[in-house]
């Protein structure tokens, strides 16, 4: 059966416009000022990619980026953002000036891979009908092929979150130390 790429189906023009509402929203991540705005979107962003993986009938990867993705990783950034006092409202440390760099970089990142992904899969076609995202196949690939990027990452996580402790409570010690020693020399006066 040969598909006119001038006839989508409803599921091709819902992921298109998922698709589009997910850019805006990882533009909206790296654009914001505030950190916790930029988490949201992030949740936002994540949220979409669920969305699109059950448009592409997998299920089982939907669930784990909503239960892995936007529930742990994000809930781990807004806890090490609350561990290391980053400031909630509008931070000018948000922008480092290099923006021009950042989106010649960005859009030559972009171009390169939507130019390899097209290239590769010029004609391919999903097959909607047909679920690949079981459990099964999923489970097997996941601990056969993927089991250490999984743990690095999970060790990585933990090693940030270690350190957004460590920095929160020597900052802490050190404003607690400066605020007794202030004290002390009141009262010797």
């Amino acid at each position: 059966m040969t598909r006119d790429f001038l006839s989508p189906t409803g599921v091709e023009i819902a992921f298109v416009l998922v698709g589009i509402v997910v850019l805006g929203a990882a533009l909206l991540t790296v654009s914001s000022k505030q950190l916790v705005h930029a988490a949201l979107w992030l949740v936002v962003a994540l949220g979409g990619l669920a969305v699109e993986y059950l448009l592409l009938t997998a299920e089982f990867i939907a669930w784990v980026q909503v239960l892995i993705y936007v529930g742990s990783v994000v809930v781990l950034l807004l806890f090490g953002l609350m561990l290391t006092r980053a400031p909630i409202g509008r931070s000018p440390d948000a922008d480092s000036g290099n923006r021009w760099v950042a989106v010649a970089v960005a859009g030559a990142s972009a171009v390169t891979l939507v130019w390899v992904v097209v290239d590769a899969f010029r004609a391919q076609y999903i097959d909607l009908d047909t679920s690949r995202g079981s459990t099964a196949v999923m489970g097997e690939a996941l601990f056969r092929y993927w089991v250490l990027p999984f743990e690095a990452l999970s060790v990585l996580l933990l090693a940030a979150l270690v350190g957004a402790i460590v920095l929160s409570r020597r900052k802490g010690e050190a404003d607690a130390g400066n605020g007794a020693d202030a004290g002390d020399e009141g009262t010797k006066s």
